[in-house]
């Protein structure tokens, strides 16, 4: 799967041109949400159960503000590297005395081992799922835990059909909440998904507030979410993932004082029922697992454009779309020489056109 930045350097002539012919970058994401708005469902809230096009409140914004914090990371990683570049410069133009060289390294290796314990994230895949050191001791239930006790075992068959008819409320409640939409909230951290990502939230103190108070490992088949708050450390989140991720692809920052934002990416597109193995899992089948129109290629999107305009074209009374292609070419020999119909108007209602007839 290509990085971000190669996704969009290949459509960089063409956007190129547009910011030319607007002039500013405001006029330019005029045009481009204006497109979004016109051509697609970015703008479409799904209203019913049985709606397939469109998002729930809130989802496209997130989207949109996801997707500036990729960016705005890739672009404080720049930034840190060109200042490190321009130190290192700078130190090699400009050597002290021997002595004092001496005791600016002694300084700087301090300084960098206690920068490297708040840091350092570990190579190590996380092999099994770990709680909060906080809460070792405790096992809190989850939505929909149809547990009733050893001493309810006659009772076990009425148990789990409340605990699914529980389960089917408690989903269709995540599926109103962004930050856990065709996801689930749990314990201490909540996550959602669509056809090619998936976004986890995990739950920090309030006295987490820097970047450096945080440790994130992303691999492959794995995560460890670590935080120091004062002088103790902390693991927020471990385990093994259910599904591998492109860690060249994902991203994760801090909303400080309130939650450290994983950005996932998958390696395959399929649909997850939990982030990590041996969690609560959700039933997929209770999410909606129709396709955005951002991940659909430009073959299936003019598909899915036609169908619309033939949908709305019928619903007012209008030719759709092949009857449109057909007429026009019955026009051409409407008014030709010979035609029985030559100097009459065009009445295509004289014509009953099947989709088939037309091969888009």
């Amino acid at each position: 799967m290509a990085s971000p930045l190669q996704m969009t350097e290949m459509y960089d002539n063409a956007l190129l041109g547009i910011l030319q012919h607007v002039g500013n970058i405001q006029d330019f994401l005029q045009v481009y949400f204006g497109f979004l708005y016109r051509k697609t469902d970015f703008y479409r809230l799904l209203s019913s159960p049985n709606d397939k096009m469109g998002f729930p409140p809130g989802v496209a914004e997130k989207m949109v503000f996801k997707t500036f914090k990729l960016f705005e990371k890739l672009a404080d990683h720049d930034k840190e590297r060109q200042l490190s570049e321009l130190q290192k410069r700078e130190q090699s133009q400009c050597v002290p005395p021997a002595v004092q060289e001496l005791e600016v390294a002694a300084e700087e290796t301090e300084e960098q081992s206690t920068e490297a314990a708040q840091t350092e994230s570990s190579p190590s895949d996380a092999g099994g799922v770990t709680a909060p050191a906080s809460s070792e001791a405790t096992v809190s239930p989850q939505p929909g835990d149809s547990s009733s006790g050893s001493g309810q075992v006659a009772q076990g068959d009425q148990a789990a059909a409340a605990a699914t008819t529980s389960a089917k409320g408690t989903q269709e409640k995540y599926q109103s909440d962004p930050d856990s939409y065709n996801g689930a909230v749990r314990e201490n951290y909540s996550w959602s998904q669509d056809y090619t990502d998936v976004e986890v939230r995990v739950s920090v103190p309030k006295t987490i507030v820097k970047g450096r108070q945080v440790r994130v490992n992303l691999q492959t088949s794995s995560l460890q979410v670590c935080v120091r708050d004062g002088a103790e450390d902390k693991t927020l989140m471990e385990g093994e993932f259910t599904h591998k991720i492109n860690t060249e692809n994902s991203l994760w920052s801090l909303e400080p004082g309130n939650c450290v934002v994983l950005s996932l990416s998958k390696t395959s597109e399929v649909w997850w029922n939990a982030v990590l193995k041996g969690e609560e899992e959700i039933d997929i089948n209770q999410i909606n697992r129709e396709r955005s129109m951002a991940t659909v290629d430009e073959e299936e999107h003019a598909v899915l454009d036609r169908l619309s305009f033939d949908y709305h074209q019928k619903l007012q009374g209008k030719p759709q779309s092949h009857e449109m292609k057909v007429h026009d070419m019955l026009k051409k020999g409407w008014d030709a020489e010979g035609s029985p119909f030559k100097g009459q108007q065009f009445d295509p209602s004289m014509f009953d056109i099947p989709p088939s007839a037309v091969q888009f």
